[in-house]
């Protein structure tokens, strides 16, 4: 797969999994619609990174260092805001922490980070 291929997939999978943390949260699956906020995070970072870089992007899901891959100078509040959707890649996918996560992840709770994850990927568009 070429460079350009790569990134429209990368793109194009932020996009779809950002769309389905929207159904998720309509169908009241909270943790689940983080998860994929997170997804679609880490997706996007990662064409950035392929469109910086022209080499595939590393195989880590955590989105500082992801984000620190691209050179974008971060803010403190999205450094915060992406090490926040971070955890929840693991406390949605890992027993162990599924039943804390899931109680803490009420409408309220997923509705703000949904907003945050909209919020960071509107901002990072300009780095495409």
């Amino acid at each position: 797969m070429n460079e350009r291929e790569l990134l429209k997939n990368w793109i194009s999978g932020s996009k779809q999994d950002l769309e389905t943390a929207e159904i998720l949260f309509e169908n009241k699956k909270y943790h689940h619609a983080l998860f994929f906020c997170h997804l679609s995070l880490e997706k996007y970072l990662k064409a950035i990174i392929v469109k910086t870089t022209k080499k595939a992007p590393p195989l880590i899901h955590d989105l500082v260092r992801l984000a620190e891959k691209t050179d974008i100078k971060l803010s403190d509040k999205i450094r915060n805001d992406l090490a926040d959707i971070s955890v929840f890649n693991i406390q949605a996918r890992y027993d162990d922490y599924k039943l804390s996560f899931f109680k803490k992840a009420n409408k309220r709770f997923t509705a703000k980070y949904l907003k945050t994850t909209k919020e960071i990927l509107s901002w990072l568009k300009e780095y495409l």
